[in-house]
């Protein structure tokens, strides 16, 4: 009974942590710049000069009170070099030259477009591909299973949920003339005693993908690395929603 009492809590919690996965973490474009469209939607105006010269700027965003801890500074590094070449490969961007996002902060409510057109200013550009990333997580205790047995350890599940919100700014006009957004969801599973390295830590993308798995090079660093899954995971998502949308315009 004992048993089933918590195998019915675990069902519930993540039924509930399903349904939340669309709405985690919160939208946090809108602290940065005026939303002319709902954030839901993509919306492709681009100017008739093409390709576009821009500058990108990422912006690691964990001012919400449940965000999550930013990811390191190499793995953004990287992530920024993937957004590049991606973003290069989708759409009539030509990045020019990626931009530090250090005085660029939210104001809510409504954002500051003119902290944007000083930047752009600043280095000679008309147009910035702006990318926020912020992410949520949330753990809780789950039974382990070892191997392919039945036998069970007690651990921790650590979901990351990562929202990657992309703008292309007009910065000399004042306007969005692009935005999207897209989210990554991965699961870091970790036994409460060492003991079993050759199982956990692992993680893998959700939901519904238990066979695509990680594993975290060190302990210490699992949950980095979670982040680093999740925010990759996004990227791809969001990579995929821009070629789509140009596509079909």
């Amino acid at each position: 009974m004992r048993r089933f009492m918590k195998s019915t809590c675990l069902l519930l919690v993540l039924s509930v942590l399903s349904a939340c996965a669309s709405s985690v973490p919160p939208n946090r474009l809108g602290d940065y710049v005026a939303l002319q469209s709902p954030s839901s939607n993509t919306v492709l105006t681009f100017p008739d000069q093409r390709p576009i010269k821009a500058g990108l700027v990422v912006i690691p965003d964990t001012a919400d009170p449940q965000a999550a801890p930013s990811l390191p500074d190499e793995a953004l590094r990287r992530l920024a070099d993937t957004l590049q070449q991606e973003i290069e490969r989708v759409l009539p961007v030509k990045i020019q030259q990626a931009l530090p996002a250090e005085g660029i902060r939210p104001v809510h409510p409504g954002g500051d477009m003119g902290q944007f057109a000083e930047l752009g200013r600043k280095h000679g550009l008309d147009y910035l591909a702006v990318v926020i990333v912020s992410s949520t997580e949330q753990e809780y205790p789950i039974y382990l299973f070892l191997g392919w047995t039945t036998h069970m350890q007690p651990g921790f599940r650590r979901d990351n949920w990562s929202l990657l919100e992309f703008a292309l700014l007009d910065v000399k006009n004042g306007k969005i003339v692009a935005q999207a957004e897209a989210r990554g969801w991965a699961t870091l599973d970790s036994p409460s005693a060492p003991g079993i390295d050759q199982w956990y830590p692992v993680i893998y993308l959700r939901p519904q993908d238990p066979e695509r798995r990680f594993w975290p090079p060190t302990y210490e660093g699992a949950p980095n690395t979670l982040r680093v899954v999740s925010a990759n995971d996004a990227a791809k998502r969001l990579t995929s929603k821009l070629q789509s949308t140009w596509s079909e315009q």
